[in-house]
Protein backbone atom coordinates (compact mmCIF):
# COMPACT_ATOMS: atom_id res chain seq x y z
CA UNK A 1 0.00 0.00 0.00
CA UNK A 2 1.47 3.27 -1.04
CA UNK A 3 2.37 6.03 1.76
CA UNK A 4 0.13 8.68 1.58
CA UNK A 5 1.74 12.71 0.93
CA UNK A 6 2.04 14.38 4.22
CA UNK A 7 -0.18 17.26 3.63
CA UNK A 8 -0.83 20.10 5.95
CA UNK A 9 -5.08 21.30 5.13
CA UNK A 10 -5.65 24.96 5.75
CA UNK A 11 -7.75 23.86 8.82
CA UNK A 12 -4.70 21.98 10.41
CA UNK A 13 -2.67 24.97 9.33
CA UNK A 14 -5.75 26.72 11.44
CA UNK A 15 -5.30 24.90 13.91
CA UNK A 16 -1.68 24.72 14.44
CA UNK A 17 -1.35 28.63 14.39
CA UNK A 18 -3.79 29.17 17.02
CA UNK A 19 -1.84 26.84 19.51
CA UNK A 20 1.19 29.22 18.31
CA UNK A 21 -1.04 32.33 19.16
CA UNK A 22 -0.26 33.67 15.60
CA UNK A 23 -3.30 35.62 14.21
CA UNK A 24 -3.24 34.45 10.58
CA UNK A 25 -5.36 35.67 7.94
CA UNK A 26 -7.31 33.58 5.29
CA UNK A 27 -5.12 34.67 2.54
CA UNK A 28 -2.13 33.70 4.84
CA UNK A 29 -3.95 30.22 5.70
CA UNK A 30 -5.00 29.97 1.63
CA UNK A 31 -1.31 30.97 0.88
CA UNK A 32 1.07 29.05 3.31
CA UNK A 33 -0.67 25.77 3.81
CA UNK A 34 0.63 24.58 0.09
CA UNK A 35 3.98 25.97 1.19
CA UNK A 36 3.74 24.21 4.32
CA UNK A 37 2.68 20.39 2.39
CA UNK A 38 5.29 21.05 -0.18
CA UNK A 39 8.36 21.18 3.06
CA UNK A 40 6.45 18.43 4.60
CA UNK A 41 6.39 16.30 1.56
CA UNK A 42 10.83 17.21 1.27
CA UNK A 43 11.02 15.91 4.60
CA UNK A 44 9.45 13.11 3.80
CA UNK A 45 11.43 12.04 0.86
CA UNK A 46 14.71 12.71 2.68
CA UNK A 47 13.20 10.29 5.44
CA UNK A 48 12.61 8.07 2.93
CA UNK A 49 15.99 7.90 1.50
CA UNK A 50 17.80 6.97 4.92
CA UNK A 51 17.43 2.71 5.74
CA UNK A 52 17.40 1.32 8.92
CA UNK A 53 21.19 0.96 8.70
CA UNK A 54 21.74 4.49 8.07
CA UNK A 55 22.06 6.34 11.83
CA UNK A 56 20.43 9.93 11.93
CA UNK A 57 23.56 12.49 12.30
CA UNK A 58 23.35 16.37 12.48
CA UNK A 59 26.74 16.55 10.72
CA UNK A 60 27.86 14.44 7.62
CA UNK A 61 31.39 13.73 8.96
CA UNK A 62 32.15 12.97 12.33
CA UNK A 63 33.01 15.94 15.15
CA UNK A 64 36.18 15.58 17.10
CA UNK A 65 36.83 17.74 19.94
CA UNK A 66 40.03 19.93 18.87
CA UNK A 67 40.73 21.89 22.09
CA UNK A 68 44.52 21.87 23.74
CA UNK A 69 44.68 20.63 27.23
CA UNK A 70 44.29 22.71 29.66
CA UNK A 71 47.50 23.83 31.19
CA UNK A 72 48.01 26.34 33.81
CA UNK A 73 50.14 29.11 33.36
CA UNK A 74 50.96 32.36 35.74
CA UNK A 75 48.87 35.10 35.28
CA UNK A 76 50.00 38.78 35.31
CA UNK A 77 50.48 40.52 38.84
CA UNK A 78 48.12 43.85 39.69
CA UNK A 79 50.64 46.04 38.99
CA UNK A 80 51.42 44.02 35.65
CA UNK A 81 47.85 44.42 34.45
CA UNK A 82 47.88 48.21 35.77
CA UNK A 83 50.84 49.39 34.73
CA UNK A 84 49.49 51.36 31.20
CA UNK A 85 46.40 52.29 32.85
CA UNK A 86 45.56 55.81 32.08
CA UNK A 87 44.52 56.04 36.01
CA UNK A 88 44.33 53.42 38.30
CA UNK A 89 43.13 53.48 42.49
CA UNK A 90 43.41 50.63 45.05
CA UNK A 91 44.96 47.77 42.56
CA UNK A 92 42.04 48.87 40.32
CA UNK A 93 41.43 50.44 36.89
CA UNK A 94 39.97 53.75 37.62
CA UNK A 95 37.05 55.11 35.02
CA UNK A 96 34.43 57.99 35.24
CA UNK A 97 31.72 57.52 36.97
CA UNK A 98 28.80 57.23 34.92
CA UNK A 99 26.11 56.65 37.33
CA UNK A 100 24.90 59.80 39.51
CA UNK A 101 24.87 59.83 43.71
CA UNK A 102 21.74 57.35 43.85
CA UNK A 103 24.11 54.83 45.54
Amino acid sequence: MPEKSPEITREELAHLATLARIDLTDAELDHLAPQLSVILESVASISGVAGDDVPPTSHPVPLTNVFRDDVVEPGLTAEQALAMAPDAEQQRFAVPRILGDEQ
